[in-house]
C-alpha cells in the first residue's frame, strides 16, 4: 500500500502536526482539520479507509481544505456531509450536506445519503444503496442496492410494555437489530422496529410501499410485496412470495406460509398454513370470503 509522510511546520501553530499518513488521494480530499489540532492519523485499506482523530471544538477554521464541524466529526467533502471520524466510508460514497453519519457505522461504495438523513453507529449499509431525505436509520444493516425513500425510520424501538405487580406501565426490553436484505425498496414514511427477542428481517427483493409499519421481531421472506398502508404486528413470520394488498393488517405472532396473496383490507388473525388467495375480516380463502359477501347482499335484499 502506497503511503507518503508529510509533516507540515507553522510558527503560528504551537504544537505541529506530525505523522500524518495519506494512504489514498480520497482520504486526501477528506481531512479536516483545525489550527488546534494537536494530531490527527488516517489507516486504509484497499477499499475504503477508517479514521481516528484527536479534534477540537472550535468549529470553522479552514486548514488544508476542510473544516472540523464538531469535536469527532469531519466534513465528507463529496456531498457536504457530517461523518465521524471513525465512520468507514468507501471514497465513491455520497453524503449529501445535511446528513450526519455517526461512529464505526460503515458505507459501502457508490451509497447516496440524502440530506437530513442521520446514520447511526455501527450501521452498516452496502454497496449501491440509496437514502432519501429525512431518513433515520439506526441498529440495522442494510444489503446491497437497496432504496430507501423519504422519512424512512429504521431501527427504533418496537411498542412493548406490560404492566407489573404495582400496576405500574414497564417498558419492555428492545435491544436486537434489522437486517435488510439486497435489492430491498423500502417506501415513504414506512417504519421498522428493531427486534425484542428475535431480530426483525426483511430478505432479499422484498418491496415495501408508503406509510407501512413493520412491528418488533418480525420475520418476511424474499420477493414479498407491501401494499400501502399495511400494519404487521409485533413477532409475525411471513413465508416467500407473500404479497399483502394495501390497509391489510396481520395480527402479532401470526405466521404466514410462501405464496399467499391477501385481498386489500383484510386482516390476518391466525395462522395461514396453505399458499392461495385470501380476504376478509378474518382471513379466509378467498371463494369463502366472496360467498360470505354475496350471502350477506341477499340478505340485506331481503330484509328491505
Amino acid at each position: 500500500m502506497a503511503a507518503t509522510l508529510w509533516r507540515l511546520y507553522s510558527k503560528s501553530i504551537c504544537n505541529s502536526l506530525q505523522g500524518i499518513i495519506l494512504n489514498k488521494p480520497f482520504i486526501q480530499k477528506q481531512l479536516l482539520l483545525s489550527s488546534r489540532t494537536r494530531s490527527l492519523s488516517f489507516s486504509s485499506d484497499s477499499q475504503f479507509g477508517s479514521a481516528t482523530a484527536e479534534v477540537c471544538s472550535n468549529t470553522g477554521l479552514k486548514t488544508g481544505g476542510g473544516i472540523i464541524v464538531k469535536e469527532g466529526f469531519l466534513r465528507w467533502e463529496n456531498g457536504g456531509g457530517t461523518c465521524h471520524s471513525s465512520a468507514q466510508i468507501y471514497s465513491s460514497a455520497l453524503v449529501e450536506f445535511g446528513a450526519v453519519v455517526h461512529e464505526k457505522a460503515v458505507l459501502g461504495a457508490e451509497v447516496h445519503v440524502g440530506s437530513g438523513t442521520v446514520i447511526g453507529p455501527s450501521v452498516d449499509i452496502g454497496p449501491s444503496t440509496r437514502i432519501g431525505y429525512n431518513v433515520s436509520i439506526s441498529n440495522c444493516s442494510i444489503g446491497d442496492s437497496c432504496v430507501i425513500h423519504n422519512g424512512v425510520c429504521i431501527g427504533q424501538d418496537g411498542f412493548g410494555f406490560y404492566v407489573d405487580e404495582h400496576g405500574n406501565m414497564v417498558k419492555k426490553p428492545q435491544t436486537l437489530n434489522v437486517k435488510i436484505g439486497n435489492r430491498v425498496e423500502i417506501g415513504a414514511n414506512t417504519c421498522i422496529d428493531r427486534g425484542s427477542w428475535r431480530e426483525t428481517v426483511i430478505e432479499d427483493d422484498t418491496k415495501i410501499d408508503n406509510l407501512v409499519q413493520i412491528g418488533h421481531n418480525v420475520i418476511i421472506g424474499k420477493c414479498c410485496l407491501l401494499c400501502g398502508q399495511v400494519g404487521i404486528a409485533g413477532s409475525v413470520t411471513i413465508g416467500d412470495y407473500v404479497a399483502l394488498g394495501g390497509r391489510a393488517a396481520v395480527r402479532d405472532h401470526v405466521s404466514i406460509v410462501s405464496k399467499v396473496r391477501l385481498a386489500a383490507n383484510s386482516c390476518v388473525t391466525r395462522n395461514i398454513t396453505e399458499p392461495g388467495d385470501f380476504g376478509g375480516f378474518p382471513a379466509v380463502p378467498i371463494h369463502e370470503w366472496r360467498k360470505q359477501i354475496v350471502r350477506a347482499q341477499i340478505a340485506n335484499k331481503r330484509e328491505i
